[in-house]
């Protein structure tokens, strides 16, 4: 099987609401590309809603199912943090964090109720987002001496690689993102050309 170097994320933020006996809960979507993403997100939403009872999430990165978190921020184990991720594994969505933040309406939802309301809440925000189908890309540093400008950025263009920096002086070097399916040709191309060095940076 040829390796799968697609998956589908949201273009941008997005904000859902599912209301039920009084209970509120705001669901907001967000694309993330790590981990890092995620503490200052739930932050900005904790000093927007100071009064909320609960601020429950779950995540996704990469393409690979088990890579994931989830947090139910007090409400029983497994009502929060859960339902949310399993919206995001049935719409097979990654490099994704749902917040679903919660005020509590005075009356007790039950485990069932609970479970519904995070899903619920999820799929509205889903349902405004719009979905986008991007590629795994991994970004490494080539760096090769001016006279070689001409060879290097014609292997570029035949193979429509996405420069993301680049430094021209006497030592020159660009950052490429290859989608990891070209990775391979890319490289053995651009190592034909007399004194490149390539470094591996990251995927993204």
């Amino acid at each position: 099987m040829l390796f799968d170097d697609t998956y589908k994320t949201i273009e941008n933020p997005a904000e859902g609401i599912f209301r039920d006996r009084g209970s509120k809960f705001l669901a907001y979507a967000y694309p993330i590309n790590s981990e890092n993403d995620i503490k200052a997100i739930v932050t900005q939403l904790k000093s927007e809603h100071p009064k909320a009872n609960h601020n429950c999430w779950a995540m996704r990165l990469t393409i690979d199912r088990s890579v994931f978190r989830v947090n139910d921020d007090g409400e029983p184990s497994g009502t929060a943090g859960r339902p949310i991720l399993n919206t995001l594994l049935s719409k097979d969505l990654t490099n994704i964090l749902v917040v679903v933040v919660r005020y509590f309406g005075g009356t007790l939802l039950g485990v069932p109720g609970l479970i519904n309301a995070y899903k619920v809440a999820t799929e509205e925000a889903l349902n405004q987002a719009v979905i986008i189908s991007k590629t795994v890309n991994d970004v490494y540093t080539v760096s090769f001496d001016y006279l070689q400008m001409n060879d290097v950025m014609r292997i570029i263009k035949e193979e429509n690689l996405i420069i993301l920096g680049q430094v021209f002086d006497n030592d020159c070097s660009i950052q490429l993102s290859i989608r990891k399916t070209q990775v391979e040709q890319a490289l053995f191309k651009i190592s034909k050309v007399s004194g490149t060095k390539v470094k591996y940076d990251h995927s993204i």
